[in-house]
């Protein structure tokens, strides 16, 4: 049996649209990702996953320690509900949001907010200077991962933090040691250039060996920097983690020694854009079904909605993929629609109203963004349903 017709035969009792979950799938990647940590405890980034049920069964692996939430508002419904160590790995503006954590010395104790830079630090006291008692604020520094060559000229990774290079971050490290109320406990480099930049892509062999070799000379570099960087905030605070890296750059992460996690989450879902890696693969374990509901010409059908496109640089690799049956793509002057999904090529055929055409998203948590709830399919049967944070009400952007 093919994975459309085990797909197919273990949610027969369901109505598309829907989403599941392939568990064996997902296990398989949560053993991989361990494997390429080498050793290192992987921080799980709830953006990826969106769901806290799963949430709780990827922390109950062997290898898997603490989570990296995307806004405060997240992290402070996660500790309400059990959950430890978070780290908050984005700056927050969220005014009330912060009145609420210093004034929970619970949620205080679990919950690490990131800054770069003393704007925020400003921001943030200013935020709770009504708060009584206020309990002590756990930060972490966030710093530039970017690589930067040819006097500033080029540049690869996310804009993120202001902070390069050790003078900055240790001019930061102490001014935090001089507020009363807050401590500095860890520190966060995101290389996205490295672990969010597929280095097999299909635009050419050519673009392949630019990536690699950016990649390559990135990775040298942030090596030495971030070494330094580390050194000399240790000189100002007592550091409990130093987390770096994603699930495309983990293997390189973890060989520096002033790494002391790494983060992963979309590994565990393999969505469309991690397909574009030659140092790893996996298995692709989110997907969502569409019904066809028209077949308006020869070779063309129609599914109800699929306009779920992922966030980034705006083009055709944020569309989902039609994955099962394969052989279908998008009319290229519709791609993928609010309410209908027009899908060409030969394998179209063969569909008839009813049937499903399964998709992959091209990023990892998004896909929960549009779902209530994932439907857990283990063994050819649906073992179990569980709700995504839309399914608990909650959305945190």
């Amino acid at each position: 049996m093919d994975d459309r017709q085990r797909y197919d035969r273990a949610t027969a009792a369901l109505e598309p649209p829907f989403a599941i979950l392939d568990l064996e799938a997902f296990h398989a990647n949560a053993a991989a990702l361990v494997r390429r940590a080498a050793g290192k405890p992987i921080r799980v980034a709830t953006k990826s996953i969106r769901s806290r049920p799963l949430l709780e069964r990827v922390l109950a692996l062997d290898g898997f320690q603490g989570l990296m939430a995307f806004t405060l508002p997240e992290a402070l419904w996660l500790a309400e509900r059990g959950f430890g160590d978070i780290l908050v790995a984005y700056p927050t503006a969220d005014r009330e949001a912060l009145a609420a954590l210093a004034g929970n010395a619970e949620a205080a104790g679990r919950i690490t907010l990131t800054v770069d830079s003393t704007e925020q630090l400003a921001f943030m006291e200013h935020a709770v200077a009504e708060v009584h008692p206020h309990h002590e604020i756990r930060l972490c520094i966030d710093i530039d991962a970017g690589f930067v060559a040819f006097g500033g000229k080029f540049r690869a990774g996310a804009l993120r933090s202001p902070l390069r290079d050790a003078d900055q971050a240790a001019a930061l490290a102490a001014d935090i040691a001089k507020r009363p109320g807050y401590r500095l406990v860890g520190l966060l480099a995101y290389e996205a250039q490295i672990a969010g930049v597929g280095d097999a892509p299909r635009t050419g062999a050519a673009r392949a060996r630019v990536i690699r070799l950016m990649q390559a000379l990135s990775a040298r570099e942030l090596m030495v920097r971030r070494g330094r960087i580390v050194n000399a905030v240790r000189q100002v605070a007592d550091l409990e983690f130093v987390n770096g890296g994603g699930t495309g750059s983990i293997e390189r992460t973890v060989r520096e020694k002033a790494v002391t996690e790494v983060a992963a989450g979309s590994g565990l879902f393999h969505p469309r854009l991690f397909d574009f890696y030659s140092r790893f693969t996996g298995r692709p374990a989110a997907l969502f079904a569409l019904p066809v509901v028209r077949r308006p010409s020869p070779g063309a059908v129609t599914v109800l909605g699929g306009g779920y496109l992922a966030s980034g640089a705006a083009g055709p690799s944020r569309l989902p993929q039609p994955y099962l049956p394969a052989g279908l793509r998008y009319a290229p002057d519709e791609g993928a629609g609010e309410v209908q999904t027009p899908l060409l090529g030969r394998t179209a055929e063969d569909l008839r109203i009813g049937d499903r055409v399964w998709f992959r998203h091209a990023k990892a948590g998004e896909l929960c963004e549009r779902f209530d709830t994932l439907h857990l399919v283990e063994s050819g049967t649906v073992t179990d349903s569980v709700p995504t944070y839309r399914g608990e009400s909650r959305t945190f952007l």
